[in-house]
This record gives C-alpha cells, structure tokens and sequence, in this order.
C-alpha cells in the first residue's frame, strides 16, 4: 500500500450503507446462471480482475487477489484516453454463497466513489451478480460529461456482468 495515495472521497464504506449527499447511486443486478459451475466461473472472474478487464480496463497480470487494502491501478483501453485509474481494495464478502469487494477511489482517479461487486448463490441454485456505485467526477474531464456519466456506468456495470456470466 502506497501511503502517499488517499482516497478521494469522504465515505469510505459507502456500498455498504447510506449514499452521501452529492453523489449519484447505481445498482445492477443480473441473473449469471445456475449451479456450481455458474458461481465458480462468476468468482473466477471476479477475483482474477477478468470482470475489469472485459470492461475495457488493463489490468497488471501481477494483480493478486482482492483484499483489503490492496492497490490495483486500472488503465483505459476506449478511445484516447490513457491515465492510471488507482483504485484501494475497502473490504471483501467471503462467505459460501456470496464473494466480492469493494475498491475506493484514490487522488488522481477521475471518479471519486466506490464500486462493490459481490456473486450471490441462491438456496435454489440461481446465481446472481451485484454491481453497486457511489460516485460522482472527480475532475473537471468527466464534469463535461455529467449528463452522459449515468449511461456510461450503466453500460459498465452490464460489461462486469458479463464477465461474471461468462460471456
């Protein structure tokens, strides 16, 4: 952990309880699949940053496995934009039938906010996956964007979850 990154924002947690003011709430959830091998594929998505990076972020092949604290750096591969995204692991969900984290914004990052993603297997067998965003620009490039941002990070959210899918 790099002690010279802090988050940029005020609620670190925020994916767990109550959205601070200002910033805008997102939340997807979708059906993976059934069974073992639909969770199993959905966590190994997850936890290998396979999910970020079918949504167009480079991602270090070095990258353990999030835990708490852990720094990841997230790279854009759309269009011309190029700049280290640096992300702070805040917790992680391992439970039987559920697995995810939640990574924070560092300075620099041009979102402040957070991001969970947690796998969910239902008693019935269904598998389902959950993306949740507390955010809001963070610098003055995704300002000018604003009215667009909630579409972008809704198509996103439908990226990670095709990942954990499979797709």
């Amino acid at each position: 952990m790099n002690a010279q990154r802090s988050f940029n924002y005020p609620h670190v947690g925020a994916t767990r309880g109550r959205v601070p003011a200002g910033f805008r709430h997102a939340h997807l959830t979708r059906r993976l699949g059934s069974g073992d091998v639909a969770f199993r594929t959905a966590v190994r998505a997850l936890e290998s940053w396979n999910m970020q990076r079918h949504a167009g972020f480079r991602v270090d092949a070095n990258t353990p496995r999030p835990r708490a604290g852990l720094e990841v750096r997230l790279d854009p591969r759309f269009g011309p934009a190029r700049w280290g995204a640096w992300c702070r692991v805040v917790y992680v969900v391992d439970e039987p039938d559920r697995r995810g984290f939640a990574y924070g914004t560092l300075d620099g990052h041009p979102v402040s906010g957070e991001e969970a993603f947690v796998v969910e297997r239902r008693p019935d067998g269904a598998v389902f996956g959950h993306i949740s965003a507390v955010s809001r620009p963070g610098r003055w490039f995704p300002r000018l964007g604003a009215p667009v941002l909630p579409l972008a990070q809704r198509w996103m959210m439908g990226r990670y979850l095709d990942a954990l899918a499979g797709r």
